[in-house]
């Protein structure tokens, strides 16, 4: 039995014996991969240079792997050694995964009985509405993930082998497939997709498993079940229009705003500028990756960055942000409150009141959240440009990973609650969406406040 093997059943052990809700589970179970993570990668075998990068550097880096962000304080090609990628790219699978995920690997494997408690942190982990069916989810879940992983890796591996050579070029597919699909970001190239900006191959590669890793399981156990679009729920056909919508109203904007940029697309051909647009369209939605660098963009491009990553992936996926839904569903009530109708409809079905408060939450917390952390960077981080601080903060929070070349250059104390910012971005939302649902089933009133009136706007 190994180590990982032991550590898994004796959490599940204990969990059957706690009262801790799956939430707080969740957290503390990320909390503790992370602390782990960094207390090896803090060890100076995980450096090439054989010294030790500091436990700040390496919780940094452990909190960005875990919460499947990208951001980095040190060149992961450079100053990581071979075992120190290894653990990297290993905490990324369990956090593209999910540690529930993850640790029903190992029941099934040893025949472990899956409890009530486990299906409930599953429930919460995966983002699904029903406790039914979760182990079958589950199986779904990490098949389609070794098999996407898989094929991505042997494209990326056509263009990387003869580059890199055989041994070399195998890991770089193998760790980018990965780094790509759970939406993480973190290269070992050195220089991110920058050399690969106008190449066709690497950046359908890449594009598509973070498309892919960003819409989310049930989407996809939803259309091979159904086979047609028309017959999918509505949350998919939602996911997917939003999540188009999206890309190409990005791309379009990226190549209107940067064409004559001479340090980004202004040098590149046609087809290097719309691969380039579309690409970082595509990984601001919580990827990390850049095929242009980040540094010289204009302002303009920068917030729009700023809304697709606020905006984020899809529930049930590996990406961050509020999630594509949520912001479907604020944008369907701003639309419905304009035409003066009582309900929130799409696509000929009504959206229930409990949805609709828990988007209006979920948005207002994730806004008070960067808030206050691009305010206290901005007294730790002096001299700092705020849109720099703003676009380095929603990238932790949603766990993208991009970054204006500033993460190597923050204070202890400012990197420290940019990690605290991944790990609130990895397990907040999620968690606020469970406790909403939890106090709306055991409220049970038998009375109501008679209606007050307020004037808004």
């Amino acid at each position: 039995m190994t180590f990982l093997e032991m550590i898994t059943i004796d959490f599940l052990k204990r969990f059957d014996k706690s009262k801790l809700n799956p939430p707080r589970v969740l957290a503390i179970a990320f909390a503790l991969i992370i602390l782990f993570g960094a207390n090896i990668l803090n060890l100076p075998i995980a450096s090439a240079d054989g010294e030790s990068i500091g436990f700040i550097n390496a919780l940094f880096t452990a909190s960005s792997s875990v919460c499947v962000t990208g951001l980095v304080v040190v060149n992961t090609a450079e100053h990581w050694s071979l075992f120190g990628q290894v653990v990297i790219i290993t905490l990324i699978q369990i956090g593209g995964l999910g540690f529930m995920t993850m640790a029903t690997i190992v029941a099934l494997l040893l025949g472990k009985k899956i409890t009530l408690k486990d299906r409930l942190v599953m429930q919460e982990e995966l983002n699904s509405s029903s406790l039914s069916g979760l182990v079958k989810l589950t199986k779904y879940v990490i098949a389609t993930t070794f098999i996407i992983e898989g094929i991505g890796a042997i494209f990326l591996s056509t263009r990387f082998i003869p580059i890199y050579g055989l041994k070399k070029g195998i890991w770089f597919s193998v760790f980018h497939a990965i780094s790509a699909f759970c939406n993480a970001g973190f290269d070992v190239i050195g220089n991110n997709m920058i050399p690969f900006v106008d190449d066709i191959v690497v950046n359908f590669a890449i594009g598509s498993l973070v498309i892919l890793g960003g819409l989310g399981f049930t989407v996809y156990l939803d259309i091979s079940k159904n086979k047609n679009i028309h017959r999918c729920s509505l949350h998919t056909k939602l996911v997917l229009l939003i999540s188009a919508i999206l890309l190409i109203l990005g791309s379009v904007l990226i190549f209107i705003i940067e064409y004559n940029n001479p340090e980004t697309l202004g040098n590149l051909s046609l087809k290097g500028k719309i691969l380039a647009s579309t690409f970082q369209s595509i990984i601001a939605r919580t990827a990390g990756f850049n095929s242009v660098d980040m540094a010289p963009l204009y302002d303009t491009t920068i917030f729009v960055l700023i809304i697709l990553m606020f905006i984020g992936g899809s529930p049930g996926s590996t990406a961050g942000g509020i999630k594509t839904t949520t912001f479907g569903v604020i944008f369907l009530t701003v639309r419905s409150v304009l035409k003066g109708n009582d309900d929130v409809e799409v696509l000929r079905r009504r959206i229930p009141n409990s949805i609709v408060l828990r988007a209006i939450a979920i948005t207002a917390v994730s806004l008070l959240l960067v808030t206050l952390v691009t305010m206290i960077l901005t007294v730790t981080e002096q001299g700092v440009k705020f849109i720099d601080l703003l676009f380095e903060t929603v990238s932790a929070f949603a766990t993208v990973g991009l970054s204006r070349n500033l993460s190597p250059e923050l204070s202890d104390i400012g990197k420290f609650i940019i990690a605290l910012t991944m790990y609130a971005g990895k397990v907040g939302p999620l968690t606020l969406v469970f406790a909403l649902a939890k106090k709306q089933k055991t409220d049970n009133k038998k009375y109501r406040y008679p209606e007050g009136k307020i004037i808004i706007g």
